[in-house]
């Protein structure tokens, strides 16, 4: 059946699902009244897509979609931070997908990158409009080009969300070291998840039939990058499935931003109205 008018049909094989997935999923929170984030371009953006989300990835769940919320609630906040601090800043968003954060949080000044491959970029092009001062780059984050695109002199601010987790654990050294070495004055804002949490992407990936998560090859312990106490307070050191870090670049010393754990998705608390944000 053909899509109505001026609304955009997409086949269940657009790639790439897992952008489709995640804005699902952040909608659906952003449609319950007690939502913790607000967010009505991603509402509008499903209701106008052609595309069959609940035949595809099933009924929207409530835990999954207060999840994606509230990580994305809080790269929200160290954007607007970002921007309080450096009004014309650069914001870099790494695998940016069908992420509408520049709606909810541009200041109507700062500068966007949004970097991603280039089947994402077609997407994000064909299904959202386009954005004053957000400009679109078609590539892989993995091969440093991005770079050359950004002025090392701006105040930067790079974001990586849901992205690391699926790179090999090479890829993000390498990656972080390049950012680090090119961009000395940055903060590198991504999140990360645990060893176990892989496991159970793999075990969803063997279901037959519709929606396959990625892999995550890259995901990270306590142990690891998060063992300086200095940065991780001892009392974060609970179970936990997703962690925010950010990295103040040269030094790649961590910062415990937020680590979401059961309780957070039990705790159910409405969006801060907050001020109001410019729409361009």
């Amino acid at each position: 059946m053909p899509a109505p008018d001026g609304q955009p049909e997409l086949a269940p094989s657009a790639l790439p699902e897992t952008a489709l997935w995640t804005l699902y999923h952040r909608a659906a929170e952003a449609r319950r009244p007690d939502t913790v984030l607000r967010d009505p371009q991603a509402v509008a953006l499903v209701d106008r897509i052609d595309f069959p989300f609940v035949d595809r990835f099933g009924p929207a769940q409530p835990t999954v979609a207060r999840l994606q919320a509230l990580r994305a609630g809080v790269f929200d906040r160290e954007v607007t931070d970002f921007l309080t601090r450096s009004p014309r800043g650069t914001v870099v968003c790494l695998g940016e997908g069908l992420e509408t954060q520049y709606w909810r949080t541009d200041n109507g000044r700062a500068r966007w990158l949004g970097v991603d491959l280039p089947e994402a970029v077609a997407l994000r092009e064909r299904l959202l409009p386009a954005a004053p001062r957000h400009r679109l780059l078609a590539g892989s984050v993995t091969d440093h080009a991005w770079l050359d695109e950004v002025d090392p002199g701006d105040d930067l601010l790079i974001t990586a969300e849901g992205l690391l987790m699926y790179l090999q654990p090479t890829e993000v050294r390498a990656l972080v070291a390049a950012c680090a070495a090119r961009l000395p004055r940055a903060t590198f804002v991504f999140d990360a998840v645990p060893h176990w949490f892989n496991r159970l992407a793999e075990a969803a990936a063997k279901r037959p039939g519709g929606y396959q998560p990625p892999r995550m090859p890259w995901t990270i312990g306590s142990r690891s990058l998060l063992a300086d106490p200095r940065t991780v307070p001892l009392g974060a050191r609970r179970t936990w499935f997703l962690r925010v870090l950010a990295l103040d670049l040269p030094d790649r010393r961590a910062r415990l931003v937020r680590s979401f754990g059961p309780l957070d998705l039990l705790r159910r608390r409405p969006a801060h109205p907050g001020r109001p944000r410019r729409q361009g």
